[in-house]
């Protein structure tokens, strides 16, 4: 009540931001376990409909069973998907992407500088006296202003 006004919008913008990281993080890590309970299903279902229900039993792709090569490559898809959370993510998390955005953006800066350098020696400015002209002729044309209506009593002549 009796205190100064604290500047608390960008202590809330941090806030908001580690927030929505650790949002995202945790989504990662929900979703890479829904993968994994879903990878146990379905090589659990392919194993009881070859060995005990007898599906599919003498099909055999390269000296396989079908389902080793289900279990096989739902396996091989869930390590790509865990090592895309938690090494990817770790080696190219928020600070790696700050970083290159950063570099990104100085190169964008340097080429722009090296633009306009180049276009202020192919097409230099006018003399300063010719500059000088121009002003004048606007302040003349100035007098031909329409009078604005919040101003009724602007004066005709200057």
């Amino acid at each position: 009540m009796f205190s100064k006004k604290k500047n608390t919008t960008k202590l809330d913008a941090e806030q908001r931001e580690l927030y929505e990281n650790a949002r995202k993080r945790t989504l990662q890590k929900k979703r890479l376990f829904q993968h994994f309970i879903v990878f146990l299903v379905i090589s659990i279902l392919a194993i009881i409909l070859n060995v005990v229900i007898g599906f599919k039993e003498n099909l055999l792709i390269l000296g396989y069973n079908w389902f080793v090569w289900v279990i096989f490559i739902l396996g091989a898809i869930f390590l790509v998907h865990f090592f895309n959370v938690f090494l990817v993510n770790t080696f190219m998390g928020k600070e790696w992407q700050a970083k290159h955005i950063e570099k990104l953006v100085a190169k964008q800066n340097e080429k722009i500088a090296k633009l306009q350098q180049k276009v202020a020696q192919d097409h230099p400015l006018p003399n300063t006296d010719s500059q000088k002209d121009i002003s004048k002729t606007n302040t003349e044309n100035d007098r031909f202003k329409p009078i604005s209506p919040d101003n009724p009593d602007q004066n005709y002549n200057h």
